[in-house]
């Protein structure tokens, strides 16, 4: 319950800070770094070398890796169908293909399924979520930008990406057995820590929504997808189809109905696709994200 309460509280302490004149314009952006380059390494650090890996592992890591593919599909086909423009496609695309696994993911499931679910969690985000970004994602907004894409800039980005990295280390402690130090494996849990909090703070203080924007329809049928359609697809597959059980596929359908990533939002409007869309794909899909989350825990309860 402390988890729930904590996952709102920051919330709220984001959304107030916007009206604090004190509090620096820049103040999500310093957040969001923090995350990303210390708390989420430290994160993968962690919790990696302590997993047992099996081929049930591959489930949680393709998860995000369908998202991206059939928001591909959906969006592409009703581009064509609807003469939309290439910048509006690759925002759909961009916006709806990824969700947000760490940022909101992190605290939600932390709250409903404890430190077990995070164990899933972090290979549904790094080798997941944040690759696949890393990658697809770099490729689908070069493309929808400006109709071209460098290899050479697609792995530099790969491969300074500091929360790939670390999940990189992490796996080669997993693999040869080395056990970190208890001193260190203990602060390395207290940095860990720090991405709930600061995650939602940076996501409250990010909320802003334009009622008067053209872009609502477009908005809905982006949302449609990521907090309905995909993790309806992600249960029908994998719960009723294969018949697995259990709280790793339960915390697979969790994160499949996460609102959109930040991140992928910050990439696709500096590439210049619709950034007004994408601000409002996190700005209302953020909050409406916690009841449909409320919808499909009760499901598969």
């Amino acid at each position: 319950m402390s988890s729930i309460i904590l996952l709102f509280l920051c919330l709220i302490i984001g959304v107030v800070l916007q009206f604090v004149k004190s509090t620096p314009r820049n103040t999500h952006a310093v957040l969001n770094q923090f995350v990303m380059n210390i708390s989420l390494p430290a994160m993968a650090l962690f919790y990696i070398p302590k997993l047992q890996l099996s081929g049930e592992l591959l489930l949680p890591v393709l998860m995000p890796w369908l998202s991206i593919l059939l928001a591909c599909a959906l969006f592409i086909s009703l581009g064509k169908l609807w003469g939309w423009s290439r910048a509006l496609t690759g925002c759909l695309i961009m916006t709806a293909g990824f969700g947000n696994t760490s940022f909101v993911g992190i605290p939600v499931i932390q709250a409903l399924y404890g430190a077990e679910g995070l164990e899933t969690l972090m290979m549904i985000d790094l080798p997941g979520t944040f690759v696949a970004l890393s990658t697809a994602g770099i490729f689908i907004a070069s493309v929808y930008s400006k109709g071209e894409t460098s290899w050479k800039q697609i792995l530099k980005r790969m491969c300074s990406f500091v929360p790939f990295i670390a999940f990189i280390v992490a796996m080669l402690l997993n693999i040869s057995g080395y056990r970190i130090p208890s001193v260190a494996d203990e602060a390395l849990s207290k940095i860990a820590a720090t991405v709930s909090p600061l995650a939602l703070v940076s996501v409250g203080f990010q909320l802003h929504i334009d009622r008067k924007s053209p872009y609502w329809s477009y908005l809905t049928l982006g949302l449609f997808y990521q907090l309905i359609l995909f993790p309806a697809i992600i249960f029908f597959v994998y719960k009723l189809i294969q018949g697995k059980e259990g709280m790793m596929i339960d915390v697979c359908v969790i994160e499949a109905a996460m609102a959109p990533m930040i991140t992928a939002c910050l990439v696709a409007s500096a590439h210049g696709l619709k950034p007004k869309l994408c601000n409002m794909m996190v700005g209302v899909g953020i909050p409406l994200s916690f009841i449909t989350i409320a919808m499909w825990y009760w499901l598969l309860q």
